[in-house]
């Protein structure tokens, strides 16, 4: 199955945090980004991956997802 381009939309934004510090959040700021960062900035906060529908910080789901897209960047890249 092919990933749609909202799926990667939300794979680029999680890319974003650091998987290594829990304290590390991000802000998508409405007036700045690109809609399609916006809407996936709300679908991750719909699904309960981040802590904010602009961003905010990960949910221990998101963590592990962020992880998750780490390893997939890592193993596509090599």
């Amino acid at each position: 199955m092919p990933l749609s381009s909202d799926h990667i939309d939300e794979l680029n934004l999680l890319s974003q945090f650091e998987s290594s510090s829990g304290q590390a959040g991000i802000k998508v700021h409405r007036s700045d980004a690109a809609p399609e960062t916006v809407q996936a900035a709300e679908r991750l906060y719909a699904k309960g991956l981040i802590s904010q529908d602009d961003g905010g910080y990960l949910t221990p789901l998101g963590s592990e997802a962020v992880e998750l897209t780490q390893k997939l960047q890592s193993i596509l890249t090599t």
